[in-house]
């Protein structure tokens, strides 16, 4: 039996079942079609179920100790440790991306999961002055009950444990519904490492499902307290508006549209470096990726030449391959929709400078400039590799030009000068901007998260805190107060 066959399950109150649904999701691997599992969908009925028992179970992890909460994290972490060359090529397999790509992931996540280890024993609790005499303000810092997850295909294993994992040492219970084409590393993967691991039954529940089949009952649900989202503002939108009906919290990771700029006195070998990286890894499939490298035009040709050549020698192909570098698109949807958005912009005048072919799932990079300044394909996200590459007239056209979209999750930009660079991305209106480096981050303790339609809310750190927690006052009365009105 394969592990995706062994994984390919519901995952309910420690028990893993077929869903009772109608139809089955199919696990594809998207460089060569191969079937790696079928998964009866989930219902209503068994979204029900997993939350029931989620909050059955939170009540008494959130009374453990924190110290014995912790020792489970570190079980965990070791398994990943242990099994890390099985992840990686299960997520190679499941999601087509390169094993330099999977093993950053994996590295990545173990590094979140080292920090829920910590956040399990670093629970807060504050006190105030009072206005009254003789009165003690008390803060507690209290885990939310049940926290439902809902995370995207492009770094499911990483996006998943990000919010599962601080939840869950936090006190809470967890409910994830993983990606039609990431059910596997998204899902029954993490519960199968937090199973061998001693997380008790029923705090870690895994739903593989469509809202075809249960339309909007995970958010509408009146268990679940906050909702984490990561995936599309299109989703993302609905998932907000559903939510907040019912006055639950939401964390929304969304679409980008992320500018890297060059600067006239750039070290252009090296933003070379970091464009073709923040546009390519994944196949573009990043949330925080470079659509639009600006480059002042004083530096243009040089600068061009140099990233033309770079794209160039991008190999497309097998992402088992070691020295591949561009695998497969998830899905033979996003590459037909990706290969239309290229030939839409050749015919609003773009051109060019690399025209990558589409063979099946697979789609080699393309390089665009020249786009008008009113075209579309400007201001939205494009979830593959075809980079746009626009020309500006100093700083203040640069601000403008990296301004003009609606999206602000991350950027970059490169100078000489590392305060003058500081001061540029001061001026940009996202949730994330580096300078000197690439576009693409993401730490266990800094905030992550974007502006506008880039999604609400932030995570890592003390904001994972904020996200999964709820506060309580508690007011003591040493002696007596005057109730005299």
């Amino acid at each position: 039996m394969s592990k995706f066959t062994e994984l390919a399950h519901q995952y309910i109150g420690g028990e893993w079942r077929a869903g009772t649904g109608s139809w089955d999701i199919i696990d594809v691997n998207p460089y060569n079609g191969e079937k790696l599992a079928a998964i009866t969908v989930a219902t209503v009925t068994e979204v029900d179920e997993a939350y029931r028992v989620a909050e059955s179970a939170q009540h008494a992890w959130a009374e453990t100790s924190p110290y014995a909460r912790r020792t489970v994290f570190e079980r965990a972490l070791r398994i990943v440790e242990e099994r890390e060359p099985e992840i990686i090529d299960m997520m190679i397999d499941e999601l087509g991306g390169t094993r330099s790509k999977a093993t950053h992931e994996v590295r990545l996540a173990k590094e979140f999961m080292r920090e829920a280890a910590q956040l399990a024993v670093q629970s807060e609790g504050s006190t105030f002055p009072s206005l009254v005499p003789g009165r003690e303000n008390r803060v507690q810092r209290l885990p939310v009950g049940v926290v439902a997850v809902i995370s995207p295909f492009n770094f499911p294993f990483l996006l998943t444990l990000k919010s599962a994992a601080p939840a869950l040492a936090l006190g809470n219970a967890v409910v994830i519904k993983p990606n039609q084409n990431s059910p596997v590393t998204g899902g029954g993967l993490i519960a199968k490492i937090f199973e061998d691991a001693g997380l008790p039954a029923g705090l870690l529940n895994v739903l593989v499902t469509d809202i075809a089949e249960i339309g909007d009952a995970l958010i509408e649900h009146p268990v679940p307290k906050v909702i984490s989202f990561a995936g599309s503002d299109r989703v993302g939108r609905h998932v907000g508006s559903v939510a907040a009906r019912r006055f639950k919290r939401t964390v929304l990771e969304l679409s980008g549209n992320s500018a890297l700029v060059v600067l006239d006195d750039a070290d252009l070998d090296y933003a070379v470096d970091a464009a073709v990286f923040s546009r390519f890894v994944y196949q573009g499939q990043v949330c925080v990726a470079a659509n639009r490298i600006l480059v002042d035009r004083s530096v243009e040709a040089s600068f061009t030449a140099k990233f033309v050549e770079r794209v160039r020698a991008l190999k497309t192909g097998d992402p088992r391959e070691e020295d591949t570098q561009i695998g497969p698109l998830i899905n033979a949807f996003q590459a037909e929709a990706l290969t239309n958005l290229v030939d839409q912009a050749i015919e609003e005048g773009a051109t060019a400078l690399v025209r990558g072919r589409t063979r099946g799932n697979l789609v080699e990079p393309t390089v665009l400039t020249g786009l008008p300044e009113g075209s579309s394909l400007l201001r939205q996200e494009i979830f593959g590799p075809v980079v746009l590459i626009v020309p500006f007239d100093g700083e203040k056209e640069a601000v403008r030009l990296a301004n003009d979209s609606p999206y602000g999750l991350s950027g970059a930009v490169h100078s000489a000068d590392v305060e003058r660079g500081v001061r540029f991305a001061a001026r940009i209106r996202t949730g994330m901007i580096h300078v000197n480096d690439s576009t693409i981050h993401d730490e266990p303790l800094v905030p992550f998260g974007g502006e506008g339609m880039s999604g609400l809310g932030r995570l890592n750190g003390q904001a994972t805190v904020e996200a999964f927690t709820t506060q309580k006052w508690i007011s003591v009365q040493h002696g007596r107060s005057d109730f005299s009105f």
